[in-house]
């Protein structure tokens, strides 16, 4: 989930076409007219024997293609071909280019929206009708009319039924995404971080022999970088893409520089100027920490779960 394109994902209808052959034979002895049965007839004239009408066999149901199962649910083929459609149709719009595992993303997405669900059904969260059709409702308000929201679903190739699932299994899913990002607290430890960047190892080791020399780290920041003094500001563990970085400031107290720090785009030397154990979050820290918590969860979720793929 993250930052990739969070796909409106389509619930198609399953049915299971359950068929059964029953025929009832009435045997109907009829005697002949006129003819009287006595008890030397009876012995002279055994029944005669009839034999049984051939059964017709019950037809068996016609599987119904699968792209994935999980934990017993099923993500029908038609249901993933549908909304990999539907994202093709809308990169062509934003101009996005097609990863070359777009189908993998897709049904990944289509996995992670369904274990969200049965999380929140597991937390005892279900989206009954009388939600649903709120939801509904709430959907019409905002496009303006009934008639919008049917065209809204014609043009993206949902039926009605198809929509209402697929908005059942979305307002399920968001609730447990909800639940889990509440979880991440409103403060945590923070470190306020100064960096000098070079782009090449021997510029870094001259700065770095400085310091050991007793140069003040804040007065070279200023020096290389007068604009902004190499200042990253405060933040917390996971907050980071690179966690090279990270690792290497949290092991620092105040006062403290790194060793040269290298990574893709250069050779860092990193200064901890404060370090907070209990401060309160930015909103764009709080953000990082809520989308990694979520990541986190689905990831020991899929490890947790039955998921069988049946895409080649």
């Amino acid at each position: 989930m993250g930052k990739r394109y969070l796909l409106v994902l389509l619930i198609t209808l399953f049915t299971q076409l359950i068929f059964s052959a029953c025929r009832t034979n009435n045997h109907v002895t009829t005697d002949t007219p006129g003819a009287r049965i006595t008890s030397e007839t009876k012995e002279a004239s055994p029944e005669p024997t009839r034999t049984p009408l051939p059964s017709t066999p019950t037809p068996t149901p016609t599987p119904i293609p699968l792209a994935a199962i999980v934990n017993g649910e099923a993500i029908s083929m038609d249901e993933f071909q549908a909304e990999l459609d539907r994202f093709e149709a809308a990169t062509q719009i934003t101009g996005t280019i097609l990863a070359s595992d777009t189908h993998r993303t897709v049904l990944d997405e289509l996995i992670d929206q369904t274990l969200l669900a049965q999380g929140a059904a597991e937390s005892g969260f279900l989206v009954d009708e009388s939600m649903l059709q709120s939801n509904i409702d709430s959907l019409e308000t905002q496009l303006g009319s009934a008639q919008a929201l049917q065209d809204w679903q014609t043009a993206h190739g949902y039926s009605s039924e198809d929509f209402r699932k697929s908005l059942k299994r979305a307002v399920e899913a968001a609730w447990m995404r909800d639940k889990i990002t509440a979880g991440v607290p409103e403060t945590a430890e923070q470190v306020h971080v100064f960096q000098i960047l070079f782009a090449t190892a021997v510029a870094a080791n001259e700065v770095y022999g400085l310091l050991l020399s007793g140069d003040d780290f804040l007065e070279l920041a200023t020096r290389f970088e007068p604009e902004t003094r190499g200042d990253l500001g405060r933040f917390p563990r996971g907050y980071l893409q690179d966690a090279t970085i990270e690792q290497a400031v949290f092991a620092l107290q105040p006062g403290q520089y790194s060793q040269v720090v290298e990574t893709e785009i250069g050779f860092h030397i990193l200064y901890v100027a404060e370090r907070d154990p209990n401060h309160a979050l930015q909103p764009d820290a709080r953000s990082a920490l809520q989308r990694q918590a979520l990541q986190e969860w689905i990831r020991e979720r899929r490890v947790q779960s039955e998921i069988q793929i049946f895409l080649p």
